[in-house]
């Protein structure tokens, strides 16, 4: 009996295991193990702080999407052991053997590496929304905000979901003026980048927008610490921004136990083959999602498109047949500008976001770089997709690698 062992049952973790367990032979057993319960539809946390969702629509029990062949064990994970083919859990101590193993371990803020962020103004006048109890509790404090200076700053890249802090700004905007609040209320980017977004020709577009909007952006801010009581940003080149409302992307790290079996780079993700997501350093390892330390989004599109090239690629591995560049960094997000509104970027390691159609190249129904009502709704019904599809590995009619089709130069 072969053995198949995938740490995380996130959206990668689940979407693997519900396609390995149609394709792989009934000889294998499949083991997943996850710290808790509760699965996170993660893009909804973005909506929760203005009321367009409750806690209650972005969660559901892991096992309802997980198949019946698969062995599911709820424990954290104590150390990883590569050339021992094996991995230790926290409870009981249980030691699990594998012949292959994927890690899909996800990632996750830490607030505590940026000093002053995590003290006594943690959700009180500084808040997340990359987790299901941020965005609540702020959610909760814009019901009584009255105004004055919100920032929005992110600590360090990569994070998960790049656009998500643009989309935070574009939706405060439209929530702001539907309370009759927007001239009593400053909104900031403060960010590392150089500009708005990752990719140049998206950037521009975004900054556009930004500026349309009176949002400004603090660009190239590298920060040193958070003075709470100030309520101040400090950088490391002497830059200092206040702030009324501090809504903060905090460091975004992989697991602890990557850290703690010494498998990652300085923020505890995986080193990973680009284009075959093996893991560099070990053989019968591979990477999936946010875990890897591939200079691609981290973003649900990228985990779904990653799966989609990872199967049969997986299968030749294990019939000892050499790994295919499968994986080309592709990304897809949909990007809510408010007022019902959005746009729609696709792209991958070596081209920009462009402007087009898609997914059926000259009709859509998505305009590519172009804002509009129909990329909102797009946005919206990805929730049901995701729920409804993306995590029980059903195939969609969107290739794996991206395609120019449809794409304006």
């Amino acid at each position: 009996m072969k053995r198949l062992l995938i740490l995380g049952a996130g959206t990668a973790g689940t979407m693997v295991a519900n396609r390995l367990a149609h394709e792989l032979e009934p000889d294998w057993r499949i083991t997943v193990v996850d710290m808790d319960e509760t699965h996170y539809y993660q893009p909804g946390f973005l909506f929760i702080p203005f009321g367009i969702y409750a806690k209650a629509d972005v969660m559901k029990p892991k096992r309802d999407f997980l198949p019946r062949r698969v062995q599911v064990i709820i424990s954290p994970i104590e150390v990883i052991e590569p050339d021992q083919n094996r991995v230790r859990l926290v409870k009981e101590g249980r030691i699990l053997e594998y012949d292959y193993l994927i890690i899909a371990t996800g990632s996750r803020i830490v607030p505590d590496e940026t000093p002053g962020l995590h003290e006594h103004e943690w959700r009180k006048s500084i808040f997340d929304f990359y987790t299901v109890d941020g965005a609540t509790a702020l959610q909760k404090h814009l019901r009584t905000w009255e105004g004055g200076r919100l920032v929005v700053h992110i600590a360090e890249m990569p994070i998960k979901c790049p656009v998500a802090p643009l989309e935070f700004l574009f939706l405060a905007d439209w929530f702001f003026h539907e309370q009759g609040l927007r001239e009593r209320v400053e909104l900031t980017l403060v960010t590392p980048l150089p500009g708005a977004f990752t990719k140049p020709r998206a950037s521009a577009i975004l900054g556009d927008i930004l500026a349309e909007k009176r949002i400004q952006v603090v660009p190239e801010f590298a920060v040193e610490r958070v003075d709470p009581d100030a309520k101040s940003l400090h950088s490391y080149d002497g830059q200092q921004v206040d702030y009324d409302l501090l809504v903060s992307i905090p460091v975004n790290m992989g697991s602890d136990a990557i850290e703690r079996s010494g498998m990652g780079d300085d923020l505890h993700f995986v080193p990973t083959e680009k284009h075959t997501l093996k893991a560099k350093h070990f053989d019968n390892v591979f990477v999936l999602g946010d875990a890897t330390d591939l200079p691609s989004s981290k973003a649900g599109s990228v985990a779904h498109f990653q799966v989609e090239g990872f199967i049969d690629n997986f299968l030749r591995y294990v019939d000892g047949l050499e790994l295919r560049p499968t994986f080309d960094g592709h990304a897809n997000c949909y990007i809510e500008s408010g007022f019902g509104k959005g746009f729609l970027i696709d792209f991958n390691y070596d081209v920009e976001p462009l402007p087009g159609k898609f997914p059926l190249p000259g009709i859509g129904p998505f305009g590519l770089l172009q804002e509009s009502r129909v990329n909102h709704w797009g946005k919206l019904m990805f929730r049901w997709m995701y729920w409804h599809l993306l995590l029980k590995g059903k195939e969609l009619p969107i290739p794996a690698q991206m395609s120019m089709a449809g794409k304006w130069r």
